[in-house]
C-alpha cells in the first residue's frame, strides 16, 4: 500500500515559506498506520475500524497549534485528503464521498462539536512511538475473498491510511505545527 508521494521532499506548492521546514517523517505516525495495516491483514476488522476512524482526528488535532480538533477541521481535512486527495490520474474513488461522511458522524457522535483536544486518538498516536517491529503493507488484492462486511472494513481503512499518508507527505512533512505538536507528543510521558 505505498502511496507514490510518500517520499516527496519538496514543499508543498502553497508557497507558504514561512510554514515549511526541512521534510521529515514520523516513526510514530508511520507505526500507527502500520499497526492498522496489521490489524487488516489479521482481519480484526473493528480494532482496525476504530484506529483508522481516528486518523482524521490526529491529522486535524497536529495540524493546530493547540491541538483543537472539530467536526468542521475533520470535515475539512476529509473534503481534501480522503474525497480530493486522490491521484490526479487515477479515478476517483466513488466511495470517498460516503467514508468521509462516516468519519465525520463518527466525530460528530464522538462530542467534537467545539474545539477540543483528541485526547484519546492522540494518546493512542503516542503510544505507537514505543513500537518496534514495523509491518510492510497491507494487500488489497485479497478482499474479493472477504464478505460485504469485511470488505467495507478493509475499504474504509485503506482509505483512511492512504488519505493520512499523502497528507503527511505531500503537507504535514513540511508543517512547522505539525512536526512541532508530534515533537511535543512524542516526548509527553
Amino acid at each position: 500500500m505505498q502511496d507514490r508521494y510518500a517520499y516527496q521532499t519538496t514543499p508543498p506548492p502553497r508557497g507558504e515559506p514561512g510554514l515549511s521546514i526541512r521534510p521529515s517523517s514520523s516513526r510514530m505516525l508511520a507505526g500507527y498506520l502500520a499497526d492498522i495495516e496489521l490489524l487488516l491483514e489479521e482481519q480484526r476488522w473493528d480494532p482496525a475500524l476504530r484506529e483508522a476512524f481516528d486518523l482524521p482526528q490526529i491529522a486535524a488535532a497536529l495540524s493546530d497549534p493547540g491541538m483543537q480538533v472539530s467536526v468542521d477541521r475533520v470535515q475539512e481535512w476529509c473534503e481534501q485528503w480522503v474525497k480530493g486527495g486522490a491521484d490526479a490520474q487515477a479515478a476517483p474513488d466513488p466511495d470517498a464521498g460516503r467514508i468521509a461522511q462516516l468519519v465525520c458522524e463518527r466525530a460528530d457522535r464522538a462530542s467534537l462539536a467545539n474545539e477540543s483536544v483528541a485526547a484519546l486518538a492522540l494518546r493512542r498516536l503516542r503510544l505507537h512511538r514505543l513500537q518496534r517491529t514495523r509491518h510492510r503493507g497491507f494487500k488489497t488484492g485479497s478482499l474479493a475473498v472477504l464478505g460485504p462486511e469485511a470488505a467495507d472494513a478493509a475499504q474504509i481503512c485503506a482509505a483512511l491510511v492512504h488519505a493520512t499518508r499523502r497528507w503527511y507527505a505531500q503537507s504535514a512533512c513540511h508543517d512547522a505545527v505539525v512536526q512541532s505538536n508530534l515533537a511535543r507528543l512524542a516526548v509527553l510521558r
